[in-house]
């Protein structure tokens, strides 16, 4: 039981820490300009549903497909499985992000991050706790270093770019997308749990839509708020060149 135990609170830190890094990569930089209690909320719920989402896509997804490369006998993998997964957490991201108090505040993308964060976290946590019952090795190490950065960060970028497609007015066209990158994400994240290459595809991917996804909560801050955004960088843009020139 200590064990069991020993092994969740690693897996629950790893995911913390992933979720942690995640929000201070892009929310901080806009802290204060957009609606941080609706963030919070959304963190909740995206635990509450990241538990199951997590849960099923494991039981259901990646663990049929472990057995399938372990065991040349074992049946395909269902693929009605994984859209259906994918389909269910698309639609309850979406259903949280049209919610009145996100629509208020033009806040579909950070809440979308926030709430892809938890859901993200949650499936790490899942997915850390089913590989440190394997034995020790440095890929077992590796693995559970990228599930715990990148877990979260990319179900972050998928739910707040389908919160960015609502806010231009796009709302069931964002499931379909949404569904679309969870199926790969899903996809990818088992296939790294087998074979340490496929973070070869998921880490440049991450990278290069975390440039892109500061445009997205761009745009949902008001003009007035970007006004003030851009005073506040200019003049500390200023106060660093005088540091500089002071140190020389």
């Amino acid at each position: 039981m200590a064990s069991t135990f020993l092994l969740f609170q690693v897996a629950s830190v790893s995911a913390l820490v992933g979720m942690t890094l995640g929000w201070r990569g892009v929310m901080t930089r806009y802290s204060g300009f957009y609606d941080l209690p609706t963030a919070w909320s959304n963190v909740f719920w995206g635990i509450l549903i990241g538990g199951f989402y997590g849960s099923f896509t494991y039981n259901n997804i990646v663990l049929p497909y472990i057995v399938m490369v372990n065991d040349n006998q074992a049946p395909v993998v269902n693929p009605i499985n994984l859209l259906l997964v994918c389909l269910m957490a698309s639609v309850a991201v979406h259903l949280l992000l049209r919610r009145d108090r996100v629509r208020k505040g033009s806040s579909q993308p950070t809440s979308g991050w926030a709430l892809g964060l938890a859901m993200g976290g949650m499936m790490s946590l899942v997915f850390i706790l089913s590989i440190l019952q394997t034995e020790f090795s440095i890929s077992l190490v590796v693995t559970i270093v990228c599930l715990a950065l990148f877990g979260p960060r990319c179900e972050a970028l998928i739910s707040s770019f389908q919160g960015h497609l609502m806010l231009q007015g796009k709302r069931w066209g964002s499931v379909l997308r949404g569904t679309f990158w969870r199926c790969a994400y899903v996809v990818m994240f088992a296939f790294a749990l087998v074979s340490l290459s496929a973070w070869l595809f998921i880490i440049p991917a991450a990278l290069l839509f975390n440039k892109t996804s500061e445009a997205w909560i761009w745009e949902s801050i008001p003009k007035e708020g970007k006004k003030r955004l851009r005073k506040i960088w200019a003049r500390n843009a200023r106060e660093k060149e005088a540091i500089l020139s002071e140190e020389e």
